[in-house]
């Protein structure tokens, strides 16, 4: 299993990138970052110069998103930091939260998210394309680093879909396993019909880790978490309903008690839109507890074929917890084969 680190972009930056490089000391092999430009500061360029002050750890957007990002600009900022980062630069990709509705806009329609992140993946590794009647390439682009990646945020069929049909893998923000190992059945099957080897599609889980054996402070630093996820379960009951015959009640019945979601407290420890969130949702949705209860859920996930865990480092004792990760969890689990 590989490990990653989720930073909001949220001033001053000088903390985001001390995070960052602390994370890549601590054995880290992945830094990630929000996409969402309003409530946060402008990611881009604060990638560059992570791109410049760190050395091994490989960097990019937890997600971004072609709606709010022209997919030609996307591509190019992309392969621009790959160049920076001298070959580190990997993408996580979703239709649009924060970034869209914040502003007033919807989520991109899965039909033309699927025709942008198509594009965008040939786009940014080099090769021509041919988008807006035009046949585009970015000749600049160095053939010697490897191609960067496209890892797919979705909860419902249709965008899993789309993970199958164009990604190379897909982002799950939580870490339940029943509704991890749903997710990516349903990807992969998409892969299969796409003619895609199913089993090349990898699995990155996201979630709130927060290491203490006081575990009724640790599930309130995360009630925020299953909230904002709960953004996507709405939709997804507008769309397929919520009697179990298309989407796992295991991730829709949490949800029914939900009153409001206030994008001003997005990813905020202690917003008020969490307090619907049971101690059962945080136990299932997020990695809690002392090494030892961290260590042997953080197992039970590699045993079902999650690639990497990504820790959204939005709760208190941030140092503390990539000290515990650093020192008694990446040790043995990165070691260990799944």
């Amino acid at each position: 299993m590989e490990f990653g680190v989720t930073v909001l972009p949220d001033p001053p930056f000088s903390r985001w990138l001390e995070l960052i490089q602390l994370a890549e000391r601590h054995g880290f092999g992945y830094a990630w970052t929000y996409d969402s430009h309003v409530l946060w500061q402008e990611s881009i360029p604060m990638l560059a110069v992570a791109a410049r002050e760190t050395s091994t750890i490989k960097l990019g957007h937890f997600v971004t998103n072609p709606a709010t990002r022209d997919p030609t600009v996307l591509a190019s900022s992309y392969a621009t930091l790959h160049d920076l980062s001298d070959g580190r630069m990997v993408m996580g990709v979703g239709r649009g939260d924060s970034a869209v509705r914040f502003i007033g806009r919807q989520p991109m329609k899965v039909a033309e998210f699927e025709q942008a992140l198509g594009m965008i993946h040939e786009f940014m590794n080099g090769r021509e394309v041919h988008w807006n009647d035009k046949d585009l390439q970015l000749k600049w682009v160095r053939p010697e680093l490897p191609p960067i990646p496209v890892w797919v945020a979705g909860y419902g069929p249709k965008a899993l879909a789309v993970a199958g049909h164009v990604g190379d893998g897909v982002i799950i923000q939580l870490a339940d396993p029943e509704i991890i190992q749903w997710i990516m059945g349903t990807a992969r099957r998409a892969a299969e019909e796409a003619g895609r080897d199913p089993d090349e599609l990898k699995c990155i889980v996201g979630a709130p880790a927060h290491i203490s054996d006081d575990i009724a402070d640790a599930r309130e630093q995360v009630r925020w978490f299953p909230a904002m996820v709960s953004n996507h379960i709405v939709d997804l009951i507008g769309r397929y309903g919520a009697d179990g015959s298309i989407v796992p009640k295991a991730l829709t019945d949490y949800v029914q008690v939900r009153e409001f979601y206030d994008y001003n407290d997005h990813s905020r420890v202690g917003a008020k839109h969490g307090e619907f969130v049971t101690d059962e949702i945080c136990d299932r949705f997020c990695v809690l507890g002392t090494a030892e209860q961290a260590k042997a859920k953080l197992q039970e996930l590699q045993g079902i074929g999650v690639d990497q865990f990504n820790i959204y480092l939005m709760t208190h004792s941030q140092e503390e917890t990539l000290q515990a990760f650093g020192d008694e969890i990446i040790p043995e689990l990165a070691a260990t084969p799944a």
